[in-house]
């Protein structure tokens, strides 16, 4: 059985500033050191929760394989002498599918770690990819972010989210677009850079517990990679929407907001590319 666990920063346990999770931050050292660990509970569940039909049928030394996707900022996060043993992990950047890099059918199920709510949502260290760079974003014209986008790809690829930890924003955006997503709460917004934790041992444990528990429950049924959705992204900058517009299939729906359509897979690959390009239009020196 192989389990895809993607792990992001923001709603990571004790986390609830940029100092916490960028490079560079004052305490992102430690923050490291408490992304790995929630990881480790993630892993740790994984392996408790092989359904048992499928334990019976292991030839001796057989175990789940865990493949870890370090997917915040620059993926170089989790430190890889202190993650579980039984998890292999990719990591750095660039990566084609960003978040996702290495998903595929091959897989049984997604789970995500450390996720925090979409832009404009009162959540911890809440945005959606790019910071104040990308205002709003929608999928089939309803509000997105990275949980909407990432449910809907794992789900095209054959492998369907089935547990998610982060802040209470976070976990009730999941079961807003899959309400049979097992969800944990490791703290509760009190603001953007506020936040009341729950203790670390009990998030951990409640991470560990929710995998293994969501994984004998077993995954929901997949979704098509061949169904046609649209991506719209509101930027800040005019200039962005402008350039993406020479994209082939982008349209712009006003002067900062770029369309799309496809098979989920291909946009979000694609949403790469609309972020290397913002990137380059962006990281520019003051004008003034």
């Amino acid at each position: 059985m192989r389990i895809y666990i993607s792990a992001d920063m923001e709603g990571v346990t004790g986390l609830v500033d940029a100092h916490d999770v960028q490079p560079g931050g004052r305490d992102y050292e430690r923050g490291r050191v408490m992304m790995t660990e929630d990881v480790n509970a993630a892993v740790r569940g994984a392996l408790r929760g092989v359904p048992a039909e499928i334990t019976h049928g292991m030839h001796a030394g057989q175990v789940t394989q865990v493949t870890v996707n370090d997917a915040h900022g620059p993926m170089r996060n989790l430190l890889p002498d202190l993650l579980h043993p039984a998890a292999e992990l990719i990591r750095g950047r660039p990566k084609p599918m960003g978040m996702l890099e290495g998903l595929s059918g091959d897989f049984d199920a997604t789970v995500c770690i450390g996720y925090h709510a979409r832009a404009g949502t009162l959540g911890v260290l809440s945005h959606s990819f790019m910071g104040h760079e990308i205002e709003d974003m929608w999928l089939d014209d309803r509000p997105a972010g990275e949980i909407g986008l990432v449910h809907a790809t794992a789900a095209a690829l054959g492998a369907p989210v089935i547990a998610l930890s982060g802040d209470d924003a976070a976990c009730a955006e999941m079961t807003g677009w899959d309400p049979a997503v097992a969800t944990v709460a490791v703290k509760r917004a009190r603001d953007r850079f506020a936040a009341e934790l729950r203790p670390v041992t009990q998030a951990r444990a409640a991470i560990e517990q929710s995998v293994a528990d969501a994984l004998r429950a077993g995954p929901a049924p997949a979704g098509s990679g061949q169904d046609l959705h649209t991506l719209a992204v509101r930027w800040q900058s005019a200039s962005v929407a402008s350039q993406l517009a020479g994209v082939p299939g982008v349209t712009l729906r006003d002067s900062r907001t770029a369309e799309v359509s496809g098979a989920m897979p291909g946009l979000f690959r694609l949403l790469g590319v609309f972020f290397s390009v913002a990137a380059a239009l962006t990281n520019q020196p003051p004008y003034c």
